[in-house]
């Protein structure tokens, strides 16, 4: 997995266009993601996913759901 900062300014406070990765295996874009100051998109193709900050961080607080979601996650999309 090769992961790469896309756009990045250098200012020190994440402003609202945010940071964007852009994520690869090998030669092929899986998409990209980007930290704004609301929370974290996953954009891959025209498809945007969103999380709020407070829910990413109240799912990285419970390892057993977390888990759980990366489970079912896996079984439904495989790169």
């Amino acid at each position: 997995m090769k992961v790469s900062i896309k756009t990045f300014k250098v200012d020190m406070d994440v402003k609202s266009k945010g940071i964007e990765f852009e994520v690869r295996s090998k030669d092929i874009l899986l998409g990209n993601c980007q930290l704004t100051t609301d929370g974290i998109v996953w954009c891959q193709g025209k498809k945007r996913t969103n999380i709020s900050w407070s829910d990413f961080i109240a799912l990285m607080h419970d390892a057993e759901k977390l888990k759980a979601a990366v489970k079912v996650c896996k079984h439904k999309y495989k790169p």
